[in-house]
């Protein structure tokens, strides 16, 4: 078999690679179909996205409900207003978010069972510190944030702001897993402390709180591998559904049992009259007063105040008893 094309094999090739030019848009030799853009995406491999949109949109969800608690439960802690909202929601590497954090700073490693691994919960000295010199009487107007680590004292009594923490966190979750947040460890230099390799992608959720004059950030890191077991439960149809049935009884199931061991108020009233005040001034035991009801109408209870049933008077074991018959309306005359 010859090495050397003849023309007519060589024209053939041509005419096939002009064929395909045309046939794929590409500009420069006579084409007639336009070229077609296709959009691009950058992507780092550096930092692959390990988390959805929608996943990380169910994430926000989750620690927006526990930024609302948080803000409620200290403000009732410390006796004045504390906010607490979601500056951010990213992902990273871990030795991104490590070097982004001041040192020295409030840094807890936290475990989360039944899930592996652990977390991490860091707060800021220009917040940590006002809310300790708040728990110790003071007043944070002129207060200096010192450039150094907590003491054992104040340790003490930031602990005690971590565990609320930790407390609403479990709440805020409980409605996808339950998890039971417990400190294991706490650190002031972030440098020296790792729960996963440098460039393992870590899901990072920044807090800004605010405590008068006073205002600073929370950063709760969750490692990709310690979520990883329950992220299908993250898709955002399943998290609203889930929600919906499981949230909305939880909550409801408890504003009844709240509401059972509430003290009211309850009236019957009799009737009313009208006597002189020389009439009133001269009662005595035994006398009889004429009331305007008959002894067949319903008498009115009112409940805190309100009208709301109406009965007939009785006796039950001795004592003076109303028998409810029905709802009142709210207008019904006493």
């Amino acid at each position: 078999m010859s090495d050397v094309l003849d023309q007519s094999e060589i024209d053939a090739l041509l005419a096939a690679v002009s064929a395909d030019l045309g046939h794929t848009g590409e500009a420069g030799i006579g084409l007639s179909a336009p070229t077609q853009k296709r959009e691009v995406d950058a992507y780092d491999f550096k930092r692959p996205e390990r988390v959805s949109k929608d996943q990380m949109r169910a994430l926000m969800s989750i620690h927006e409900a526990f930024a609302r608690n948080l803000g409620a439960s200290l403000s009732a802690f410390l006796r004045t207003i504390v906010e607490a909202r979601v500056a951010t929601a990213e992902q990273m590497t871990y030795s991104e978010f490590i070097h982004s954090l001041p040192s020295p700073t409030c840094f807890n490693l936290m475990s989360c069972l039944p899930l592996a691994g652990k977390i991490c919960l860091e707060i800021s000295p220009l917040i940590i510190y006002p809310i300790v010199d708040r728990l110790l009487g003071g007043t944070n107007s002129e207060m200096f944030i010192p450039q150094r680590p907590l003491t054992a004292i104040e340790m003490r009594l930031a602990s005690r702001i971590i565990n609320r923490a930790l407390e609403n966190l479990a709440e805020a979750w409980r409605e996808l897993v339950e998890l039971d947040f417990l400190v294991t460890d706490t650190e002031s230099n972030p440098h020296l402390v790792q729960i996963v390799a440098p460039n393992e992608i870590v899901v990072v959720i920044s807090f800004e709180i605010k405590m008068g004059a006073r205002a600073g950030t929370m950063s709760l890191c969750i490692p990709f591998n310690v979520i990883e077991a329950v992220i299908g439960k993250l898709t955002t149809q399943s998290w609203r559904s889930y929600s919906r049935a499981e949230g909305d009884t939880d909550e409801s199931r408890r504003m009844v049992s709240s509401l059972r061991r509430a003290d009211v108020e309850a009236r019957a009233f009799l009737g009313a009259t009208q006597i002189t005040v020389s009439d009133l001034l001269n009662l005595a035991p035994g006398d009889i007063l004429q009331l305007d009801k008959m002894v067949d109408q319903d008498l009115i209870v009112q409940v805190q105040g309100r009208t709301k049933f109406a009965g007939r008077l009785g006796k039950l074991r001795g004592n003076r008893a109303i028998q409810i018959t029905r709802t009142a309306e709210p207008t019904e005359s006493l």
